[in-house]
């Protein structure tokens, strides 16, 4: 199982780290300081399964953990020292909720218990967008997505390895699909995982930050309050 250790203590990133080592079958791929990293990181780590702090700075635990619900990879384990979240986090679909100190027994039973639900969940087709690049027919995996921006009577997709054309309609792209794409604006759609935050400018202009891409584009004021709800920021 591939876990990613995300707590803003960096003490306690190395207790769980050593804990890790002594549960069987477990590679730790990373460990981050706050939820925008842990976000970040998904998408080059592919954890099956985060070991999550709530109280932190920025995206804290929770936020991060609604980001993600409904996912089935990762696994939400949260360890924190504070028992208020508990309810809100199996509301949330945690595998399991560790008080620290954690002791390694709990931690290896909450890994077997987010090893089995990975196991018992029915594996979704990844989605593909297809275009031409230099006259060729190539396609690219949404998940590699980094935004979508209309462009005249075509859509630039831009992804981890640079841009594709594409003849579908942001309308047609946003209903295709509503779990995985989010409008910021009447010429842009972006995946919800690549989200970091908003940039607010002195005239008044919101922008998203977005991981992987120094591109900010704007946020229309209609669609600013579903993606500050998705957020959690306002």
């Amino acid at each position: 199982m591939r876990v990613l250790i995300v707590d803003d203590e960096p003490l306690a990133r190395a207790r769980m780290a050593a804990l890790l080592g002594e549960c069987a079958d477990v590679e730790v791929v990373g460990n981050v300081g706050d939820g925008e990293a842990a976000l970040a990181a998904l998408g080059e780590l592919q954890p099956d399964a985060l070991l999550l702090d709530i109280n932190m700075p920025g995206i804290d635990g929770v936020a991060l953990a609604q980001r993600l619900a409904g996912r089935a990879r990762p696994q939400v384990i949260f360890c924190t020292a504070y028992e208020a979240h508990a309810l809100t986090a199996f509301e949330l679909g945690a595998a399991d909720y560790l008080l620290k100190p954690v002791r390694l027994d709990r931690l290896r039973d909450a890994l077997q218990r987010a090893q089995r639900r990975l196991a018992d969940a029915p594996r979704e087709p990844a989605a593909y967008l297809h275009g031409r690049l230099r006259g060729e027919q190539v396609r690219i995996a949404l998940d590699e997505v980094i935004c979508l921006l209309a462009d005249e009577k075509y859509v630039v997709v831009q992804h981890r390895r640079g841009e594709l054309l594409i003849e579908d309609s942001l309308r047609q792209l946003e209903e295709a699909y509503p779990d995985q794409l989010i409008r910021l604006h009447r010429n842009c759609l972006v995946p919800p995982p690549r989200l970091l935050g908003l940039k607010t400018l002195a005239d008044g202009r919101v922008l998203a930050r977005l991981d992987g891409s120094e591109l900010n584009p704007e946020i229309s004021r209609r669609n600013l309050p579903a993606v500050r709800k998705l957020l959690r920021l306002g």
